[in-house]
């Protein structure tokens, strides 16, 4: 599933080629993704002109002035651009045509993705309770550890869940946990203050590093450019199941929570 590192890397990759240009038509192939697409997309955004693109969480948010595109790429989705008179392949469920003939395009294979519009972006119901930033100052030591005082959920849990804070998915949350030497199981209101300020730089750091590698590609995901993320080969203990740990040569251990598994270091995570 595209997280946070994926979900900025394609904002970055088409917010060059995009921002000021205007928008002349959209063709829907298939509007049945996780939210049907409105019927009125096109007429309420054609011949707009695109500001920016921002990202809450992991929704793209398309800058058209009065009115925001909401994207999301679901678990199998990505945006792309498509090369002149590139033919629709079967999933490819969404294009936008700009002014300078720039095709971006949806390919969306398990539909669990969204294409919305708003004119409220900060009160619409996918965005407006959604935890803060992790790359951001609104999330610290502080914040974390209130947080974890109220709950007795495994930590892991805690940090994936976007109340708390957003765009800290699987692969991102067992790589901040190694990093900053906690067990995924460990209930989250166990956690010191100096704990969880050990976890925030580490959030930081492994989501930092992960755009930098252009995200994970896991699965379907690709960057804008058709590209793959190569942070997977960079991972200290995600799928690296009784491999040795690359500090101290330990075996790494699996465990699975909540339906997601989880690796950790059980020298290196005390």
């Amino acid at each position: 599933m595209p997280e946070l590192p994926e979900v900025e890397t394609t904002r970055l990759g088409l917010l060059p080629r995009l921002r000021g240009r205007v928008l002349r038509r959209i063709t829907v192939r298939n509007p049945s993704l996780r939210w049907p697409i409105p019927d009125d997309l096109e007429a309420r955004l054609a011949g707009l002109r695109l500001g920016g693109i921002d990202r809450r969480g992991k929704y793209l948010l398309f800058d058209f002035g009065d009115l925001t595109q909401i994207v999301h790429l679901g678990m199998s989705g990505s945006l792309r651009f498509a090369g002149p008179g590139e033919p629709a392949a079967l999933h490819d469920h969404v294009d936008w045509l700009f002014d300078d003939g720039a095709t971006l395009r949806l390919r969306d294979p398990r539909r669990f993705g969204a294409v919305l519009w708003t004119d409220d972006a900060a009160r619409h119901p996918l965005l407006a309770h959604l935890g803060p930033e992790p790359l951001t100052p609104a999330f610290d030591a502080a914040y974390l550890h209130a947080q974890c005082q109220r709950r007795g959920a495994p930590i892991k849990q805690v940090i994936m869940d976007s109340h708390v804070v957003v765009g800290v998915g699987n692969i991102y949350a067992s790589e901040s946990l190694f990093h900053a030497g906690i067990r995924p199981a460990t209930a989250a209101r166990r956690l010191s203050r100096p704990a969880c300020a050990r976890l925030t730089d580490a959030i930081r750091q492994v989501l930092t590093a992960a755009i930098a590698a252009g995200g994970s590609s896991l699965r379907d995901y690709v960057h804008s450019s058709g590209e793959l993320g190569y942070f997977q080969l960079q991972t200290r203990v995600y799928d690296r199941e009784s491999l040795p740990c690359r500090t101290c040569g330990a075996p790494i251990r699996r465990i699975v929570q909540a339906g997601r598994a989880s690796f950790y270091c059980p020298v290196c995570q005390r």
